[in-house]
């Protein structure tokens, strides 16, 4: 951050040798924020869940999406007068959407809808007020607001909208006899049977319901939820265990847990973000391994996690009978496997282990051509294992989703310039958030010393 509080790159130069290293990277990171540019809603700033005629917008996508455009600006991918703009549309219409029981709303005390429809904003499919997704989308929104740091009125209003909706979430509606919090609620049931428990995705929106200034989740929340993860081993190696990717990798699109630890991480001496390396090692191993005999899989074939696929089928392949689902919630090694691999979820991966991420790309990219013939880049997933043995990879997907994009852009970024990790580690409630979460050393004990 400069005097100002805004954003600067760093201004050191590449050598040639290390822009030749990166272009790849770059190339998968600029053609995935095409989907961004070109899959929002210019009036609401919604973006869609994937890019199907018809198909509603997502709240978890206009979250990355939020967080993806300031790294669009430094990358040069977008300007920042319109990288302001689409914000500031973005914020305005959850600050004027309807909050409400009534069925069409888009929100219910400060949470929104998981699909809202993009032009209008209204509720689809009956689906449920997420908790998740919307700590994806304020984190967007926080992100945002920390880098458009300027004096002029739009860059104001757009910080002012972004304290307002955070301040605006009633964490502590959603919280459980057991002071977990729940998944959702829907007008028509009521809460959902279902809460936060075992390790996965949501350690963002633990942070974020901590810190609220306003509705926070109970200083126990945290403790309750940690208390329920599994420690495991697997090929070998101990860690916090997850099945799908993705789970290892969502929340650490926002923060920078490198040599900072919880009370849970301290007492087996590592970080979540050496537990997320581990876990796409293990990934890898598992690949390799090949357990289920799946066509492509090996050491440039893994990325296994929640995902579109070839299903609900089941067919005979090879003298095997094969079950291969739609979407749903793969992992490895001891989830869901149907041959399904998402080559999104290695490019997320690139931060914790850059060395098999790269052979792994340089094999989706340019041996089987999983890339430059699609719009953006990388479509959900694709199965060799399913489709006509001729073809490399068998059968794909063939939509893009916004979920996927996001992660894809942002932790290129971080894994090079560590942008978003910086910018999140200037906001005040981020710090807060980690702090009441137990978490302490590395740079959380340099924002301690700079404390008012």
């Amino acid at each position: 951050m400069n005097p100002a509080g805004q954003y600067i790159a760093n201004e050191e130069k590449p050598t040639v040798d290390v822009l030749c290293e990166n272009a790849l990277h770059l190339h998968i990171q600029r053609t995935a924020f095409t989907y961004f540019e070109c899959e929002t809603d210019r009036e609401t700033g919604l973006v869609l869940d994937r890019n199907q005629p018809g198909w509603p917008a997502s709240i978890a996508a206009t979250g990355l999406a939020l967080a993806c455009y300031p790294i669009a600006v430094e990358r040069s991918l977008m300007t920042r007068h319109t990288a302001l703009a689409r914000s500031l549309a973005t914020l305005r219409f959850f600050g004027h959407s309807p909050q409400g029981e009534q069925p069409d709303a888009t929100g219910y005390r400060g949470f929104y809808y998981h699909f809202l429809h993009a032009d209008s904003g209204k509720r689809a499919w009956q689906c449920e007020i997420s908790s998740v997704d919307t700590a994806f989308l304020i984190a967007g929104m926080l992100a945002a607001a920390a880098y458009f740091q300027g004096d002029d009125a739009q860059e104001r209003e757009l910080r002012e909208l972004a304290e307002m909706l955070y301040r605006r979430v009633e964490w502590d509606w959603l919280l459980d006899d057991s002071g977990r919090i729940r998944h959702g609620w829907r007008p028509e049931k009521g809460f959902i049977p279902f809460r936060w428990e075992g390790y996965d995705e949501s350690l963002v929106m633990q942070v974020l319901a901590l810190a609220s200034p306003t509705h926070p989740a109970s200083a126990s929340s945290y403790d309750a939820w940690s208390s329920t993860f599994a420690w495991k081993n697997a090929y070998d190696i101990d860690y916090l265990y997850s099945a799908p990717l993705f789970t290892h990798q969502l929340s650490h699109v926002w923060l920078d847990l490198r040599g900072i630890q919880d009370r849970f991480m301290r007492s087996h001496g590592i970080d979540y973000f050496e537990n997320s390396r581990r876990a796409t090692h293990v990934q890898h191993r598992y690949a390799i391994d090949n357990p289920m005999g799946f066509r492509g899989y090996g050491e440039h074939g893994w990325g296994i996690t929640a995902s579109d696929g070839p299903g609900p089928i089941t067919r005979i392949v090879d003298g095997v009978e094969r079950t291969f689902y739609d979407y749903i919630s793969r992992g490895a090694p001891f989830g869901v496997d149907d041959g399904t691999l998402a080559p999104w979820a290695v490019a997320a991966s690139l931060p914790f282990a850059p060395d098999l991420v790269e052979a792994a790309m340089h094999s989706y990219v340019h041996k089987l051509k999983l890339h430059d013939i699609h719009r953006y880049g990388f479509r959900a997933t694709f199965n060799p294992t399913f489709g006509n043995p001729e073809c490399a990879f068998g059968w794909i997907s063939p939509w893009h989703y916004g979920l996927n994009i996001g992660p894809i852009v942002a932790m290129i970024e971080n894994h090079h310039t560590g942008m978003l990790w910086k910018l999140m580690r200037g906001v005040p409630w981020i710090v807060d958030g980690l702090r009441k979460a137990g978490f302490s050393g590395g740079w959380l004990e340099a924002a301690h010393r700079t404390d008012p």
